[in-house]
Parts: C-alpha cells; sequence; structure tokens
C-alpha cells in the first residue's frame, strides 16, 4: 500500500510542507519526524459533494431531533423516546425498556453495528469514513465554515502566509468562537440522550445544571473542537484503528475510489487548444484530485490507507474531463474487476451478491433475529435470591428449624403487581415475611411497585422431622396473580445433621 504524496513545489499545492513520513536518513540536527503539513482542501461541486451534504445534514438532524421525540409510558415515567437514564439504570428505546441486567442487548447491536460495517465496506469501500464517521461529518462542517470566513483555497493559502493584520486576526477568532460554538452545540445534544431534553436545557440556560453536566458538556466541546478542528485527518492516520484492517473486507467486486492507470497515463500537461490527446493519457496533472482531497493524498499513486472514501477527487476530476471533452471516469468509483473490464473493452458488471456479502448479512440477520425473539420472550419480572449465612439456620424453642432469606423482586413493568410466593421440597414449611407475614403461612402476599426492585427478609421454617440432612433441596415460587406468569427459584434449607 504506498503513502500519500502531498508535496509539491508548485503554487497550487494542497499542503505547505513535506508530507509526514519518517525520515530516511538522519544526519546533523535533521529531525526524525517532519512536521505535520496543513492541509487545504478546494471546494468542489458534483454528485459526490451533493451526497456528503445531504448525508451531513440528514445525520446532524437526526443527531440533535430524537431526543425531542416524546414516548408517553405513564404518570411518573420519562416521556422521552430514546433515553439512558443513568442514575435510574435504565435505558429506554421507545418501547422497549432495558434494565442493567440485560446489557446482553448491548451486545448484541455492538455486534450488528461492527457486522453492518464490514458489510458495507464489502460492498462500497469507505462508505462509513466517506459520509457517515462523526469525525468525517464534523471535520467537514469545519472546512465549510472555513471556507465561509477565509475563503476557498487559494485565498486560505495566501491569508496564513501573509503577515499577521487586523483584518486576518478577526478571520481567524471569528473562525475559531464558530468552530467552538458548534463543538457546544454537538456536546449540548450529546447529554439530552443521558437526561430529559427539555428538562436539562433549561436548567443549563437558567444556570441551575449540576457541575457533572456541565464538566461533561465543557469535556466534549473541547474534544469536538480539538478533533474536528485542529487533529482533522491525523485522527483518520493514527487514532482511528478502521484504516488499518478495512483493506481484509475489500475484495475484486468492492466499490471503491480508483484511478484508472490504463487511461490516463502517461499523463502531462494538455497541448495548445487541449484537444490533442494522440500519444498519451487522459490525465492533464492538473493536481484538482489533490486539491479536493481532505486528507491530501494523490489517489493517482493507487489505493491508499489514507483515502477516506469520500469520492470528491471523482468529481473533482469528471469536471476536468467534462472542459476537455473527455469521457468521465479518470477517478472512479467502482470495482476492480469493472475497471480491468474496462480497459479490455468489456461488458462490467455490479456483484453485489456474493459469497463475502451474503456471510455478513446472515451474521446479522442471526443475531437480529435472537434478540428479537429473546426481547418478545423475555419475562419482566425476575427474582434474586440470597441465603443467610450467618447464622445458617436457627433451632427454635419448639424444636423447629428456620432460615432466612434476602428474596428480591424486580417488577420491570410500569404497573403495580401483587405476586404470591410459596416454596416446595420441604414438607410442611411456611414463611414469615417482615412487614408483611407475622405468623407464618404456607403462601405469602408480595406487593410491588411499578419499575422496582424491592427486597424482602424471609424466614422459611419447618420441622426437624421433615428434614432429610443437613442440606435439603427447595424451590421458591413466585406467580404473578394478574398475568398468572410463574417464576421458580431453587435454593436449600439448612439444617443439623441427623
Amino acid at each position: 500500500m504506498s503513502t500519500a504524496q502531498t508535496s509539491s513545489p508548485e503554487p497550487e499545492e494542497n499542503v505547505k510542507s513535506v508530507s509526514p513520513t519518517m525520515a530516511a536518513e538522519v544526519s546533523g540536527d535533521q529531525p526524525m519526524y517532519a512536521g505535520r503539513p496543513e492541509i487545504y482542501p478546494r471546494s468542489v461541486s458534483g454528485s459526490f459533494r451533493t451526497l456528503k451534504w445531504t448525508s451531513l445534514w440528514v445525520l446532524l438532524g437526526i443527531y440533535h431531533v430524537l431526543p425531542w421525540l416524546r414516548w408517553d409510558r405513564g404518570e411518573g415515567f420519562p416521556n422521552q423516546a430514546i433515553l439512558l437514564d443513568i442514575g435510574a439504570g435504565r435505558g429506554y428505546i421507545f418501547g422497549i425498556e432495558i434494565w442493567p441486567q440485560e446489557v446482553y442487548y448491548l451486545t448484541g447491536i455492538l455486534i450488528i453495528a461492527a457486522v453492518g460495517l464490514f458489510f458495507a465496506t464489502s460492498l462500497f469501500g469507505r462508505v462509513w469514513c466517506g459520509f457517515a464517521c462523526p469525525q468525517t461529518v464534523w471535520t467537514d462542517l469545519y472546512f465549510w465554515v472555513e471556507k465561509v470566513i477565509e475563503g476557498d483555497r487559494n485565498q486560505r493559502l495566501k491569508l496564513d502566509r501573509g503577515k499577521m493584520t487586523l483584518m486576518k486576526a478577526v478571520k481567524k477568532v471569528t473562525k475559531h468562537v464558530v468552530w467552538l460554538l458548534i463543538a457546544f452545540l454537538m456536546s449540548f445534544a450529546w447529554v439530552w440522550y443521558f437526561n430529559d431534553a427539555p428538562t436539562v436545557t433549561r436548567e443549563i440556560l437558567t444556570g441551575q445544571a449540576g457541575g457533572w453536566v456541565l464538566t461533561f458538556i465543557g469535556m466534549l466541546t473541547f474534544m469536538t473542537y480539538l478533533l474536528a478542528g485542529w487533529a482533522r485527518e491525523q485522527v483518520c492516520f493514527y487514532m482511528c484503528p478502521w484504516p488499518r484492517f478495512q483493506g481484509a473486507m475489500f475484495d475484486e467486486d468492492s466499490l471503491l475510489v480508483t484511478y484508472e492507470e490504463w487511461r490516463g497515463e502517461p499523463r502531462a500537461k494538455p497541448a495548445k487548444g487541449g484537444t490533442n490527446f494522440e500519444g498519451r493519457g487522459h490525465c492533464v496533472d492538473c493536481s484538482a484530485c489533490v486539491q479536493v482531497c481532505p486528507t491530501g493524498i494523490d489517489i493517482r499513486d493507487g489505493s491508499q490507507m489514507e483515502c477516506i472514501g469520500c469520492a470528491l477527487c471523482v468529481d473533482a476530476c469528471n469536471a476536468v474531463m467534462d472542459r476537455f471533452n473527455l469521457p468521465r471516469g479518470l477517478i472512479t468509483y467502482d470495482s476492480n474487476n469493472n475497471q480491468l473490464a474496462r480497459s479490455k473493452n468489456s461488458e462490467t458488471k455490479l456483484r453485489l451478491i456474493r459469497p463475502r456479502t451474503i456471510g455478513y448479512m446472515a451474521i446479522m440477520l442471526l443475531v437480529l433475529l435472537v434478540m428479537v425473539v429473546s426481547l418478545a420472550t423475555r419475562t419482566r419480572m425476575e427474582i434474586n435470591v440470597l441465603h443467610d449465612r450467618s447464622p445458617l439456620y436457627v433451632n427454635l424453642s419448639d424444636g423447629s428449624i428456620r432460615n432466612g432469606y434476602t428474596f428480591k423482586i424486580l417488577n420491570m413493568e410500569n404497573v403495580k403487581k401483587d405476586y404470591v410466593l410459596s416454596v416446595e421440597g420441604v414438607e410442611g414449611a411456611t414463611m414469615t415475611v417482615i412487614g408483611i407475614e407475622k405468623n407464618g403461612a404456607k403462601e405469602v402476599a408480595l406487593p410491588v411497585e411499578p419499575d422496582q426492585v424491592v427486597p424482602f427478609q424471609v424466614y422459611v421454617r419447618a420441622e426437624r422431622s421433615a428434614l432429610a440432612g443437613s442440606s435439603n433441596d427447595m424451590t421458591f415460587i413466585l406467580k404473578d396473580t394478574h398475568t398468572g406468569v410463574v417464576v421458580t427459584h431453587e435454593s436449600v434449607f439448612r439444617g443439623p445433621e441427623h
């Protein structure tokens, strides 16, 4: 895989210093590493640029609108459609409520997301990096702000190379203020997913927000400003692991941004008149593809790790081809097989259904099916029983044996529940529940408020003659009186050795 080549002595270079590669030889005071080059992408229009703008605004719109969607869950419960309530230990996704012990659903979502990324990459290359990654979206927005305030590429180059003037200072300060404002709005929106959006917005605007909320917003604001405004492509080059192994997801039918070398070489500046291309390639060596690249690479050097697949170079090259009345697609978004077929004047085809893509789709559908079945069949009540350890049992004055248990009921529904608790396995056993049943009974009614985890202290009493030994199998049975659903829990009843 080749590395990016971005240095050029000409006025139209895309960067103002050499490419950031390790020095091959170090002598005297020569530094071991080159400094980071500043990249000045030029604006471009075309189908892929339009697609990127559409993706940017749609994704930002979804990100900011989702927390404001309402979902009625009843009195006393949050009515935000998507909410991760850390304080209450609940996750709400429309009509689905996730409890902490159901974290395996998060695992399923992460598996689907990861395999989905593999699936999209095998089909369309680095489409995630080029159009949907948050780093790409925010950096693209920051580039746009920079262009509006400081001008397009050549104007920014001239501004940065010139002396500091009042106008330059005003433009720089204005740009960074807008960047910080965007970062603040992004961070502001993020806290909406963890708090009721209208409430936390009102608290922040009136100065009533807690310290943790303000600290969180401040940290996210700084990180967004740093990564999108300053680090930019360095996040993709050095921080993100995805470029290192995304090549393993490609095959010869994956759609990638490629340069058709067979058609473009040998490249040369256009002849006088610009219409004679005999004995040479169609590439006019204008560097337009390099100038529009947000990572500063030259796609004509081949597929590179630094290419994020945004295809802006395709738009730039197509505009140049139109100018010289040449066929579009010298730089194209297509598969290697189709590129090879065109070089031989053979038929091209789009192969989306392949063993690789079928495998990824099957994994996603399987995980999704497991999650759907689990959600549809999950019980909305759970019990947890812990036997008292000190003492294991108590000899009562009438000769009977008593064991103590901490009995927790999880009512995961938004309605009050009445349960009936009983035991099996020890003949004649009765129960006493602190605060509920004092005299001992074979069945005890246990009320539980909506969406609560309620602990009960349960004492089970049995005659010594009913015990088979020091450890006796016993089963707790909890029945929902409203639905008839029964949940059991295996436990033991301790006693003395016979």
